[in-house]
Parts: structure tokens; sequence; C-alpha cells
């Protein structure tokens, strides 16, 4: 997708010199490399609870002007609006949606829907309701195939190391850590390390222009795109085309369901049954002829509908990458939970012990587990627990990405601690001594679990404690056992685990400090960012 910048590019301006202070801060000791570093500060997907972001910083007019009709360069308005153009192709799943191509322009009528916002097309004439993440300005940065926006390091590893891309294919994410500061990450091949990913700090200067190393400027990030794409002029290799994106996740099955997310049972068809669970089977399934969902029935009996919508109502309000979406429910018997369908559908227990998990390396197999952390930190901040953290209730997608499901008895803490309902159903092998035997749940005992999750990972799902049942286990914790290093396991990851099943809880790890450890335990020696200054 061409901009406007690039298309009609100029030559860069001369811009003041910069001192060499400003350009060789790249060493792994700065905000944004090393390990310690990575210790002390998470990296998350952004909020998806955040406002609308402000896509015309540098501009000089709002996205929505109202009655203002100043001209902007590029052709980017119409009447003093801002255009919109759409970055995918949708398929309406109601009859307020609006069917849209990759390449279609908008004019937005009305952006306080959230995640929907009411749109005109300018090539069909209609109106109606388009998903705010599937469009961007035209000819903003936001526009092009290769920016995919706030992505985390680790994540953009994953999506560059996918099956279908080759040396050279790259994207540009904003930094974590330099505000109007992005990061350039490529693909990269070599004898020793084989395929990798080398991360490159874009800088922006005071006068607004872009640098990777001071000797190359450009007035725009687009501009550096072209440069480094006709030579490699020092990076590792030469641009050859943007990593593909994937669709953008929905938070809701459509601008209604957003607030009205009991649906009625009719709307939905169960397709083909995926497993079954403790309290009721998984189906896929279709929404209103149109959108495939994944089903979770629950005997009838399981829990009250009361009980049930109190646990959907904190279930809907938890959005994170790392975390099967809550879409809609029907919450009389039999209970109905509809969520966002993963393209494998299978629980990593399945994933490790029947399925491809059984060719993982370690690489991989941490990688994984970091994604969880990743999940679980997003539990931790925002208060809650999860009380059943195990690889049975994780669910595998494409390119190894892992999602938390099953918050079936997730509830809000408002004391930071409660006691389990009786009769409540929890495996022990997998859950803290003060959660098994006083009915204490805590995200520290999310924390012991996630310890014991860890050796599922390891041992390509093998039941905990082998040889030992329920009551053995929790005679010998009490006592102090702690499972040894399994075969394979690296002995930094065996004391990771011995750290999760501290005895005291307040002694074990943070998610946050989990997901840093895990995200790094690879790179921990090297510099996070390529240094600008020997380009």
């Amino acid at each position: 997708m061409g901009c406007a910048c690039c298309k009609q590019k100029k030559s860069a301006k001369a811009i003041a010199a910069t001192s060499a202070a400003d350009v060789t801060d790249l060493s792994p000791s700065n905000a944004d490399g090393g390990l310690s570093a990575a210790l002390t500060q998470g990296r998350y997907c952004p909020d998806p609870t955040q406002t609308i972001p402000d896509f015309n910083k540098g501009f000089s007019s709002p996205i929505f002007p109202g009655t203002s009709t100043n001209p902007r360069p590029g052709g980017l308005t119409s009447g003093g609006v801002t255009l919109f153009i759409a970055l995918y192709d949708y398929d309406a799943r109601t009859e307020d949606d609006l069917n849209f191509k990759k390449g279609e322009k908008f004019q937005i009528i009305n952006n306080t829907e959230g995640d929907w916002w009411e749109a005109r097309s300018l090539d069909t004439g209609k109106s109606g309701y388009i998903p705010s993440n599937y469009v961007a300005p035209v000819d903003s940065i936001q526009a092009e195939e290769w920016y995919f926006g706030k992505m985390g390091r680790k994540d953009a590893e994953r999506q560059l190391l996918g099956h279908s891309n080759q040396r050279g294919t790259f994207l540009i994410r904003e930094s974590e850590t330099t505000k109007g500061a992005y990061s350039l990450s490529i693909r990269d091949w070599d004898d020793n390390k084989g395929d990798h990913v080398k991360h490159y700090k874009i800088r922006k200067l005071d006068n607004g222009g872009y640098y990777i190393t001071t000797r190359s400027q450009f007035d725009t990030v687009q501009q550096l795109v072209e440069h480094y794409t006709e030579r490699a002029a020092g990076l590792c290799c030469r641009l050859i085309g943007s990593c593909k994106r994937g669709m953008p996740k929905l938070a809701d099955l459509s601008v209604k369901t957003k607030d009205m997310w009991e649906i009625p049972r009719e709307s939905l068809q169960l397709i083909k049954k995926l497993g079954n669970g403790q309290f009721g089977e998984v189906w896929m399934g279709m929404w209103n002829g149109t959108t495939k969902v994944a089903v979770k029935t629950l005997k009838p009996g399981t829990m009250s509908p009361e009980a049930f919508l109190e646990e959907a109502q904190i279930m809907k309000r938890l959005r994170h990458d790392k975390l099967v979406q809550l879409y809609a429910v029907v919450s009389e018997e039999p209970i109905y939970i509809i969520t966002e369908f993963m393209s494998q559908g299978i629980s990593l227990l399945d994933f490790l012990k029947d399925g491809e998990g059984q060719s993982l390396k370690l690489p991989q197999l941490v990688d994984m587990a970091a994604q969880i952390a990743a999940g679980m930190a997003y539990i931790e901040r925002m208060n809650y627990i999860h009380r059943d953290l195990r690889a049975a209730n994780i669910l595998v997608g494409d390119n190894l990405v892992c999602k938390i499901a099953d918050f079936g008895l997730a509830r809000l803490i408002e004391d930071n601690e409660y006691t389990a309902r009786q009769g409540a159903k929890f495996p022990i092998k997998w859950t803290a001594p003060e959660a098994a035997l006083y009915g204490r749940f805590t995200i520290k005992s999310d924390v012991w679990s996630f310890g014991i999750l860890l050796t599922e990972l390891i041992t390509k799902g093998r039941v905990p404690y082998p040889g030992m049942n329920n009551r053995e286990v929790l005679e010998q914790v009490e006592r102090g056992y702690r499972m040894p290093c399994a075969p394979g396991c690296p002995a930094s990851l065996h004391e990771l685990m011995l750290q999760c099943w501290r005895r005291e809880a307040d002694e074990r790890h943070t998610f946050e400090y989990l997901q840093s450890f895990l995200e790094d335990y690879f790179t921990a020696t090297e510099p996070q960012y390529q240094p600008g200054e020997n380009l």
C-alpha cells in the first residue's frame, strides 16, 4: 500500500548535526536493552479498553474537526473530515454492519461507540458500522502494510519467524520505551543462529525527521523504509517485504452485542463438537449465520444462572490477546458461553501429548510459557485470579499462539483473598497448598499453578508428581517436597519453578517478573537493539 510521501518522494532536508551521545545509546544498559531492564518493566500488549488513539499526531487538524474546512496536504480530507482506508476485507455480521474491501475509503460519521464506528463508504455510498481496528487514516503511517503499531519485541519475533516469511521480511512498531520513536524488526539468518530477528531503533529528530544512523536521515518513516528497501546500507539485509498481518481480533460480535451481550439461543448453530470438559461440551458454531465462534455448553445444574451472569460480567471485561475473548452468553439453562474461535481449537495438554507439541524444542516451549505468563500478568494487573491454571485450560492456535481459557471460577477480588465455595472442584496437583487446604486463592496461588504448568510443558504433558496420589501430594508438599528437575530441563528453569513453589505466597514471583524472565530467557546476554553507529 503506497504512501503519498513515498510516491512523491522528496530529498531529505538538511538537518543539524546530532551529538554522538544521542546516536550511540543503544547498548544493553539503556532503558530498552539488557536483562536487568527487562526484569524491572513488563512488556504488554495495549490495554484493549483504552480510548481511540489519535491517528493525527503531527497533523494540524483533528480526526473529526466538525465544520472545519481547512485543507490538508496529501488529500487526507474531504470537507475538513479525515478520510479512512480499509486495511482488510470485512464481511458484515449483521444488517447494521457494512461489507467492505481492503482499500475502500470512508468518512466517519460517529466514533462514540468505541470499537465500532458509524461510517459512510465513498466507494459505495452506503452507511453502517465498521470495526475501528480495520481502518486507518489515509496516507498515515498506520495505513502502511508494514506498520504493526503497539507490539512488543517478543510478539514481533513470533510474527516474523512464521513459516511463510523469508530473510528480509520486516515490520515497524512503536518503541516500547521512547515516545515518538519506532522499532524496525527484520527476519535474518546466519550459520550460527539460523533464523532469528534483529531489531533497530528508529529515532526521531527534534524537527521531525527520522533515522537509524545519523548519516542517513529522512523526513518520514516511509522514506526510510524506501531507502532500506533499495539497499541494506549497513542493516543485516535489504528489506524485501512486509510481514503478513493477521486479521484483527474483535472484542464483540457486533455493535449491538457490545452492551447487550446476552443473545438468543436460536442465533447459534452448533456445527462440530470439539471436546468434552468437566462441566460440559465445547463446540465450533456459527452466530447469526455469519460468524464462526466457539460455544461452551454447561450441564444443567452446574451453576445458577444468576451466579453465571455475575461471573460473565467479569469475563467480558477481560480483554487481552493472550486470553480467549468472551463474546456473549445464553444465561438460561443449558447455559452457553460464546467465545472467539481458535483455528486449532486444541488444548495445550492435548497438543503436547498427542499433537505437534511432541516435536517442540526448548525455545518454543519457553516461548509458549512466556505467552501464558503475559496473559496472567494482565490478570494480575486487573486484580483478578484464574484459580484453575493448567495446560488443559490453555488453547493453542496457529504459529504456536497460546491463549488462556476457562475463567469459569474467576472472581473480582475485593480484599485480595477469599475462601472457595464448598464443593468446588480443583485439581489438587496444580493447586497451591494454602488454596487446597484452607481455600485461600490469590494471584500467588496462580503463580504456584504456573510453576506446575511449566513442568507440563517440559515433560510434554506428563501428569505432575508421577506415581503419587492426591493425598500423598498434599502431605509431601506440606513437608517441603518439591518435584525434582525433569530430564532435559535446564537448571535455571527448574530454579524458576522452585521460586513459584515457595511456601510463603508473598515470596513467590509476580507474573510481571515471570513474563520478563521467560521472554528474555535466550537473549539475556545480547543487546536487544543493533547499534546504529555501526551502520
